[in-house]
């Protein structure tokens, strides 16, 4: 999902350059993901974007793997709804993964474009992925990560904060916004601005997901749902979060919390970049990539 606005880091931080030769956190998710055995990549742009896009990631891929390209538009609603003219906010990223479903006819990832996950993330996201046969069953996976291992020195962050039930099934999943860290434990703002507390280590889910396509379906009721009671709010978003939630509430999906090996690190700030590069630089220095990865 490479179709987000940047807003809070006031730039398009999936094509910002953070390797040794200006490759992009996608492009090691990419090179991860190829490794752990997908086979093809479906990048979800905007149509101002996908110049600059091609250019800086996609062009780099496209004699490796298969690659897709699929557009995520304001006007990209069901029929029968349309737009508020005020609005220019993106829908959210449950309506970056319904406009990809006429590229996708098998078990997939769906990923952040500015996030880092790591090579094992990947692997066992996609060892759960092959073992799914039956492409009609609503049996849904997520990698998830520590809350401490997630924030940002610079300022507050948005998590889905995770119940997991025993054997690692996803119990809730609830979008928790204006998380920041506090000592060693953290802190979120209810809707009223209320403080309120976590501990530090509930697992979060990063938008890390693994689909079969049976999830199209059911983001096409729920986007219209959401359509017919929010759509016409200039900011409200269709979160895959919350459609998660809503599904295991009607017992209509389950999901399989899986962890990882590998850390996870993003850029939501500006400031949030130095330490990722650093990431990046001890990653390659340790031969966990090569300096192109593309190749």
């Amino acid at each position: 999902m490479a179709a987000g606005m940047g807003s809070r880091y006031g730039g398009l931080k999936q094509m910002e350059g953070v390797g040794p030769n200006g490759e992009t956190l996608l492009d090691y998710s990419v090179h991860d993901a190829l490794k752990a055995g997908f086979g093809k990549v479906v990048f979800v742009i905007r149509h101002d974007i996908e110049a600059d896009f091609k250019k800086i990631v996609g062009k780099k891929w496209e004699a490796k793997v298969p690659v897709r390209y699929v557009f995520q538009e304001l006007g990209m609603v069901p029929e029968g709804f349309r737009v508020p003219k005020e609005r220019q906010k993106p829908w959210g990223t449950g309506h970056a993964i319904w406009v990809a479903q006429g590229a996708i006819q098998e078990p997939f990832a769906a990923i952040n474009a500015d996030d880092y996950y790591g090579r094992n993330s990947f692997k066992v996201l996609a060892d759960f992925l092959k073992k799914t046969k039956d492409l009609k069953s609503a049996r849904f996976s997520m990698v998830g990560f520590r809350l401490d291992k997630t924030l940002s020195e610079h300022g507050a962050v948005s998590r889905g904060v995770c119940s997991v039930a025993p054997g690692k099934h996803l119990k809730k999943v609830v979008e928790r916004t204006h998380i920041a860290r506090e000592g060693k434990k953290a802190h979120y703002l209810d809707e009223k601005g209320k403080k309120r507390p976590l501990k530090g280590n509930e697992i979060v889910s990063m938008n890390m997901w693994g689909f079969t396509p049976a999830v199209f379906a059911e983001l096409d009721r729920k986007l219209k749902s959401f359509l017919a009671e929010r759509g016409q709010e200039e900011k409200s978003e269709f979160l895959i979060p919350r459609v998660v939630d809503e599904l295991l509430g009607e017992k209509r999906a389950t999901v399989k919390v899986l962890s990882s090996k590998s850390p996870w690190f993003g850029v939501t700030y500006p400031e949030d970049r130095p330490r990722v590069q650093q990431n990046i630089q001890n990653l390659v220095q340790k031969k966990a990539y090569p300096h192109e990865p593309w190749k």
